[in-house]
């Protein structure tokens, strides 16, 4: 291809729309934001866009169907709506990257699996708990058989907007799913607690997983294993930090993941946000940088 950057939109100017704006506009080399859209033209979202120099709409989903330059979309909206936004950017041949629930396309963890789906139309970032936590599973039962695994996300209460509040059932559904997709455990479980403490808390992220054998061997590589995953992680989520290194109990493992914003629209208590954010610039930036130059 002769041009250097992927022209991308988002839509759905939310709080999550919004941060990713401007990660885009501060950090990407192979994106080049074009659109932000939603269905509200007051909106503080499209308001900060135009600051921005961005261009705008309240058109949704139109306002980028009719328009013939975006390669890549991020729908920031909701998983109901991404049902509907799905086959139209399909049939547009514009790429999607599905930052709610709705898990129309296969799920990616950037670190993980991204390079197995490098050429699909449409991926899903699963949910924040799913960025959070599912590496650390995968780190776990890359090293040993991991019959289940259950991870328990709590983030704080005023982080958590009303597409968070709207989808948590579509939350736990699909993140006990990318345990047991991505994760490679068994079985899984997910569950997502809203904690009102003022100040309000950094995301926190517990992960107990049952494995199949356990030794001195077994521990030390899966100590090693989830520490390099973090180090991978804190490549594009600076904030990523392990809280409680694994702890062993006969054959349960325990690790605590602290997540902490980035800061660039967000408060730092709203690493919930970031993580996804963060994993949507990694995915978009790869995918737009694997067709650029392949």
């Amino acid at each position: 291809m002769s041009k250097d950057k992927f022209n991308a939109a988002i839509i759905g100017p939310g709080n999550i729309g919004t941060d990713l704006m401007y990660k885009i506009k501060r950090r990407a080399k192979y994106l080049d934001l074009k659109l932000v859209t939603g269905i509200i033209r007051e909106s503080e979202g499209l308001r900060l866009a135009q600051e921005e120099g961005i261009e705008t709409s309240a058109e949704g989903i139109k306002a980028i169907l009719e328009r013939r330059d975006i390669d890549i979309v991020f729908d920031a909206t909701t998983a109901h709506a991404h049902m509907v936004h799905a086959p139209l950017l399909k049939d547009a041949g514009i790429i999607a990257i599905d930052l709610t629930p709705a898990a129309v396309g296969p799920y990616v963890i950037p670190v993980v699996n991204l390079d197995e789906h490098i050429n699909a139309m449409n991926v899903n970032l699963i949910t924040c708990g799913g960025q959070a936590t599912i590496p650390i599973v995968y780190a776990i039962s890359r090293i040993v058989k991991t019959p289940y695994a259950e991870i328990v996300a709590t983030i704080a209460s005023k982080s958590a907007g009303p597409g968070t509040r709207q989808n948590i059932d579509e939350f736990t559904l699909t993140t006990a799913k990318g345990i047991v997709d991505i994760g490679k455990a068994e079985r899984g479980k997910a569950i997502i607690l809203l904690n009102p403490a003022d100040p309000p808390m950094l995301m926190n992220n517990t992960i107990y997983a049952l494995i199949s054998n356990v030794n001195e061997e077994i521990e030390k590589k899966i100590v090693d294993s989830v520490d390099n995953m973090v180090k991978e992680v804190q490549s594009f989520v600076p904030g990523y930090r392990l809280k409680v290194p694994p702890i062993f109990d006969g054959n349960k493992v325990t690790v605590m993941i602290e997540v902490e914003g980035s800061g660039d629209y967000l408060p730092n208590y709203s690493g919930n946000l970031d993580i996804e954010t963060c994993a949507a610039l990694a995915v978009g930036e790869k995918i737009a940088k694997y067709k650029l130059f392949k």
